[in-house]
């Protein structure tokens, strides 16, 4: 697949994640968290170049995109989605199936990806990081970096993921947005659907790094009976109102579910990838 048609579809994945009503997090809706909407469409259109780079490391591009993030709107605003959709982009240039391709690059990083994603890591400064006691980021890589992934997995949903083929999107995320477009959703409300899924179902690593792992475990129970009812609803628009003042709770509250937001972006450019690739065949 080409550099430009990856890269458009990363850019429309992060525009479409940010026309749905996603409890919590900034969409066309309500903004939050000293954030707008234009932060992240702006982030998305400066990271597209470097996550599509064709031939370039993985490393490489997730620190290129995260300073060209960094350069275009001086702030963190997608660590997570790149360290989720650069692989899918990378994997995506493959001729093997998506799931399988995206395993495959993520084995075969060297000492040079370790080091230049402690690198973006570091330059993103993510809210909560704190440090810890083996492979720290704040320090040069000791570990390979699928080791380093799988001492930070237990902790960090998106670690999880490097280490479990990127199973939240493959056997979760994509199968539940093709569904939900079944049954005559619109795509922005099937976001929003895949959005309380997770919220429910997989307590927040962003929520648990600033607030601890009780308060992302009372977030997903807090989540469940919306996601419940959102997702049994003929006509998702019609709880558009209690969304609305759930979020607004999320908010003032300080709570930015950012993770759950990551594999929502990535669930959907996954489902892009997978229909591009149908498309070329």
């Amino acid at each position: 697949m080409s550099p430009e048609r990856i890269a458009a579809a990363f850019v429309s994945a992060c525009l479409a994640e940010l026309e749905a009503l996603k409890p919590g997090n900034v969409h066309r809706f309500a903004e939050g968290h000293g954030l707008r909407v234009a932060d992240f469409a702006a982030s998305a259109r400066a990271a597209a170049p470097a996550l599509a780079r064709s031939g370039a490391r993985l490393g490489r591009r997730i620190l290129d995109a995260v300073a060209a993030t960094r350069k275009a709107v001086g702030t963190n605003t997608n660590l997570g989605i790149l360290l989720l959709c650069t692989p899918l982009a990378v994997a995506a240039e493959r001729p093997d199936p998506l799931p399988e391709a995206v395993v495959a690059v993520l084995a075969a990083t060297g000492p040079e990806d370790a080091r230049d994603l402690y690198a973006a890591i570091r330059l993103a400064a993510p809210g909560g990081l704190g440090r810890v006691a083996e492979a720290d980021v704040a320090e040069e890589p000791t570990v390979s970096l699928r080791e380093a992934m799988r001492l930070a997995e237990e902790r960090d949903r998106i670690a999880w993921n490097w280490t479990h083929g990127f199973a939240d999107l493959f056997a979760t995320g994509v199968p539940l947005l093709d569904e939900l477009e079944a049954r005559g959703w619109s795509e922005a409300w099937a976001l929003s659907g895949l959005h309380l899924h997770f919220l429910a179902r997989i307590p927040d690593s962003h929520v648990a790094r600033k607030f601890g792992a009780g308060a992302a475990r009372a977030l997903a129970a807090e989540a469940a009976p919306f996601a419940r009812r959102l997702l049994a609803a003929a006509r998702p628009e019609t709880l558009a109102g209690e969304l609305l003042l759930f979020d607004a709770a999320l908010k003032a509250r300080g709570i930015n579910p950012g993770t759950t937001a990551d594999l929502v972006v990535a669930s959907l450019f996954a489902r892009r990838l997978l229909r591009l690739a149908t498309e070329t065949k």
